[in-house]
């Protein structure tokens, strides 16, 4: 399987599907060792199920697949770096005594999805998002992606810094915001289906809620998309390249890289350090 064939059909994947799957992606590849090909013939196998709206089908094989390698061991494969995942780091930026300041967006178009954000310390992600027969998502989809897009910001951090300001460009998804932050944590987008998913303990918007409820010290601001705010745009750049790669083959780390790199450079040519 070719790596822009995997990413396409990885993106037909719910969020933590997505991952596990992704973990797995070295054993897509062609290999003389019989473990390996078996466990890289589940995760195919479970991308077809995908392909066909087949979820419960798709999490078994992954099981499977992931039963297999931790059998197997890790000495065939190497496992993915922060980049695979979809996310990585400037580290010029890294010791940037400014306050910590974040942006997040979201890009929809058809039935593809991407999202993103950049955080001034030089932490960015991206993340392809398809839809399928049970995706929870509803009619809500542009206003829930941009708060799957807060949600993917702050699960980068084991601990999330204390005193971030999170940049949105979506009044709609600022407000759901503070309406958990103030304790309303039961409120949430009309359509967004609360039934227990295969793949986590929690929808993600309800873990999201309870995080920002337990958060007063974080802080959610609007920005004006499209007016030139540096991490604004960046984040906007992510999600639009997130959401054109599950139509194109491109290799999207360095192009991710770069961009981040440029955005952040002229972010910080602005701020006192």
């Amino acid at each position: 399987m070719r790596p822009d064939e995997f990413l396409r059909a990885l993106d037909l994947l719910p969020t933590p599907l997505h991952e596990r799957a992704l973990a797995l992606r070295a054993y897509a590849r062609a290999t003389r060792c019989a473990d390996c090909q078996r466990i890289g013939d589940a995760v195919r196998l479970a991308l077809t199920a995908a392909h066909y709206d087949e979820f419960g089908s798709a999490t078994q094989l992954l099981d499977a697949a992931e039963q297999q390698a931790a059998r197997h061991g890790s000495a065939c494969r190497t496992q993915p770096t922060d980049q695979q995942l979809g996310r990585g780091r400037i580290g010029r930026w890294a010791g940037t005594t400014a306050p910590l300041v974040a942006a997040t967006d979201a890009s929809w178009k058809g039935r593809a999805g991407g999202i993103g954000y950049v955080v001034s310390d030089g932490h960015y992600g991206l993340r392809s998002r398809g839809t399928g027969r049970l995706d929870p998502t509803g009619y809500s989809r542009v206003l829930i992606n941009e708060l799957r897009a807060v949600d993917f910001l702050l699960s980068a951090y084991e601990e999330v810094p204390s005193g971030l300001t999170v940049l949105l460009d979506s009044l709609a998804a600022l407000r759901y915001l503070h309406r958990w932050q103030a304790g309303d944590t039961e409120a949430m987008p009309a359509g967004y289906s609360l039934r227990p998913r295969r793949w986590s303990a929690q929808p993600t918007l309800v873990r999201l809620a309870e995080l920002v409820a337990r958060r007063p010290d974080l802080s959610f601001a609007h920005v004006k998309g499209h007016s030139g705010h540096a991490l604004n745009e960046a984040a906007d750049a992510l999600s639009h390249m997130a959401r054109r790669r599950i139509g194109e083959a491109f290799d999207v780390r360095p192009r991710a890289h770069a961009l981040v790199d440029a955005f952040l450079r002229d972010w910080h040519a602005t701020v006192p350090h």
